[in-house]
């Protein structure tokens, strides 16, 4: 009876740890709610104010003279940009019950980098990611950075088709392969040097399997290198083979140096049948290929059709270039994208 006791003792204080978290994440989670509330109510007003103004000039004088009397009230925490940030969430979320279910899962600073997004779809893909992914401010902020949006294939698509795929992610929590299929991935925490061979490449990536995966997006595991399949005696190698459990595929990674030849579609369609034919359980999706290049050209990539058989073709970078740099060359990439669509 003695040796039960400090088993009982252990699972008492277990769950009694459970239920003071438990506690405390619900507290914080109505605080960040009430606290955003607050800033919400606080921007109406001020927008009202302003309105009624009706001038620029006027409602700079506003917020001016509204934060320093808070300041002198309550301290810390009304500065004339934290105003700002007040008056914007009002403009960026006019409905109030909207933020409310928001603010259950978004902080304060998490929606402060939000309302910061100009593109109302580019705004609406990081609420739903940041909520799906469970990001922290710090990640959130990096995906940013990183032009996120701008880097998945999504972003090429029409914008009813945005619409379309953000509203079903958010309807039913269903993730379509263009929300986490990117172009290029970006892959400078691998730290390789000037030359590097292709098995230096799959080794840093297991190395540094962790980043990989973060980069590659939600619920990818990983599940093998070098995936062996014997097909009429002769042995193929998949280079890395990972599991996604919000698309319900296996999806196939083939990493490439150079730039993307024509011949890789053959090759990528043979793992893609072997991993249907062999590996797909009754209730998963066809599997998905991904072939990760150093470079690429689109018009080969149109022709041969590759989305039609599940392949998506991508450049990797070792190196982030300028922050200007990257993002123009995304933004030509969309709108040439968007352009061949109209043009089909």
């Amino acid at each position: 009876m003695s040796n039960d006791l400090p088993q009982q003792r252990d699972r008492l204080f277990q769950e009694i740890r459970q239920f003071i978290d438990a506690a405390k994440q619900r507290a914080a989670v109505a605080i960040n709610a009430e606290i955003t509330l607050l800033y919400w109510q606080v921007g109406k007003r001020i927008q009202t104010e302003i309105l009624q103004g009706q001038r620029a000039e006027y409602g700079k004088q506003v917020i001016i003279s509204l934060s320093r009397y808070l300041t002198q009230t309550y301290g810390k925490g009304w500065s004339e940009r934290q105003l700002n940030y007040c008056v914007l969430i009002a403009e960026v979320f006019p409905d109030r019950e909207i933020l409310h279910t928001l603010s259950a899962e978004l902080s304060w600073s998490h929606l402060k980098l939000i309302i910061g997004i100009e593109d109302p779809l580019k705004r609406e893909f990081y609420i739903e990611i940041a909520q799906l992914e469970r990001w922290s401010v710090r990640q959130l902020q990096e995906r940013i950075n990183s032009m996120l949006f701008e880097r998945t294939a999504l972003s090429r698509k029409p914008e009813e088709t945005i619409r379309h795929d953000l509203e079903q992610l958010r309807q039913t929590q269903q993730v379509s392969p263009d929300i986490l299929l990117k172009d290029p991935y970006i892959l400078d925490f691998l730290e390789l040097s000037d030359r590097y061979l292709e098995k230096d490449l799959e080794d840093a990536i297991l190395r540094e399997i962790e980043q990989f995966l973060l980069e590659l997006g939600a619920g990818f595991t990983f599940v093998a290198r070098q995936k062996r399949l014997q097909i009429d005696n002769d042995d193929f190698y998949i280079d890395l083979l990972f599991y996604n459990r919000k698309l319900k595929r296996l999806v196939a990674i083939d990493l490439k140096l150079g730039n993307f030849r024509p011949e890789y579609k053959g090759q990528m369609e043979l793992y893609l049948r072997w991993l249907t034919k062999y590996e797909q359980e009754p209730d998963e999706q066809p599997p998905l290929g991904i072939i990760l290049c150093a470079g690429k050209k689109q018009e080969q990539i149109e022709l041969l059709e590759l989305d039609k058989s599940g392949i998506h073709v991508a450049e990797y970078l070792t190196v982030l270039p300028p922050k200007e740099l990257l993002q123009a060359k995304l933004q030509e990439a969309i709108a040439t994208a968007r352009r061949r669509i109209v043009d089909s």
